[in-house]
């Protein structure tokens, strides 16, 4: 029975090493993304589809860790028509978000650009309920009212937040471009999740990579097509000559905002694979004020008192949201809620694999642990 239960903790310490690991991705990827995008605008940049193009181009970097997989595990379950179907559809909504992102970031403060950023939560909360039957509580309809009151109170400071080369008309289409571009990920995010949920087969980890490396490429292939018919790849070269940062630095950010979008991915479809769709929203949150700091002492941007109370505004969302989930997790839940939601418990057979569990077998271990500890009593 020691040994039974040593080989329990040893793969729940694996669980959540893995969750951890996805979870420091995603928080690497939602700070460095957006501050690297900005830089390519502050230095000289400007072309929206190349932006568009960096936040899903780094996907070859998944192919190395996905042959490992394949090594370690030759039989493992590989993705299906229907799923790589899905994946390309996500892929293609995900270049429409990319490009209306690279406009609110060219447009706006990043300061601004990352409380707006912060509705996408809201959003998810609403696809969430109408997809997968995330249900609303008070706390989660109290974090969408105080991120819209943010968002309403930061369209009121457009005079002293508005960079000098932007117009008022300008300013206006980044924020609203923002505003849409959270709604898009907010939708995107239950999507994935529906997508996992309604799957027939085994979802492995590896197979959480596949689908995202065929979003990626599906995203990208859209970008590309972009930047084709703007004739963005002839002016890059000439931007990276002229950039007063130097040519080498030049692309070395871009070469690095690319790895840090790819990073954020694997976080995102990493999160909501081993947890939920809501984790994945509430850690973009969280780091708001990470970005805004870093804004403010990278690009010397402006912060307003407008912009200090919607960021309390933010967190009181987040906070809330949080606190709802919370005592959510502490009610019983009954069968049918079960067979409902995602069991949050997964087996890792090594380093890299998590598979999910079904709830008969969730119910088995359970039952399991159960005699291990009345024979220990």
């Amino acid at each position: 029975m020691d040994v039974k239960e040593g080989q329990t903790k040893e793969k729940s310490l694996m669980e959540w090493t893995v969750v951890l690991l996805n979870c420091l991705a995603l928080c690497i990827g939602t700070t460095s993304g957006p501050l690297s995008l900005r830089f390519y605008f502050v230095h000289g940049g400007s072309s929206r589809w190349l932006c568009s193009w960096l936040e899903t181009a780094g996907w070859p970097i998944l192919i190395l860790p996905l042959c490992i997989l394949y090594k370690r595990q030759p039989d493992v379950q590989h993705v299906t028509f229907h799923q790589c179907l899905a994946a390309c559809a996500i892929g293609l909504i995900t270049g429409v978000d990319d490009y209306m992102d690279a406009w609110g970031v060219s447009y706006l403060p990043l300061s601004t650009y990352s409380l707006l950023n912060a509705t996408q939560l809201a959003f998810n909360a609403v696809f969430a309920f109408l997809l997968v039957r995330q249900r609303f509580t008070p706390y989660s309809i109290n974090a969408v009212i105080l991120l819209t009151l943010g968002s309403v109170l930061l369209a009121f400071q457009t005079k002293n937040d508005k960079p000098k080369e932007v117009t008022n008309k300008e300013y206006i289409l980044g924020f609203l471009l923002t505003i849409g571009a959270a709604g898009l990920y907010g939708l995107i995010l239950p999507i994935i999740e529906l997508v996992y949920k309604g799957s027939k087969c085994r979802v492995t980890y590896a197979l959480v990579m596949e689908m995202q490396l065929i979003m990626s490429f599906s995203a990208t292939m859209l970008c590309t097509i972009g930047m084709v018919v703007n004739k963005d790849f002839e002016t890059v070269a000439s931007e990276a000559r002229a950039s007063d940062v130097g040519e080498v630095q030049f692309y070395v950010a871009l070469v690095w905002n690319a790895i840090s979008w790819q990073l954020f991915f694997i976080g995102v479809f990493g999160v909501i694979f081993l947890t939920s769709s809501l984790l994945s929203g509430i850690l973009k949150t969280v780091f708001i004020p990470v970005t805004q700091v870093l804004a403010i002492i990278i690009y010397h941007e402006n912060f307003s008192g407008e912009k200090g109370l919607a960021l309390a505004l933010a967190l009181w969302g987040f906070a809330s949201y949080l606190y709802g989930e919370y005592i959510k997790s502490k009610q019983p839940a009954n069968v049918a809620e079960l067979m409902n939601q995602r069991i949050p418990n997964h087996t890792c057979e090594f380093p890299g694999i998590v598979e999910q569990k079904s709830l008969e077998e969730a119910v088995k271990e359970k039952n399991s642990n159960t005699e291990i500890h009345t024979v220990q009593k």
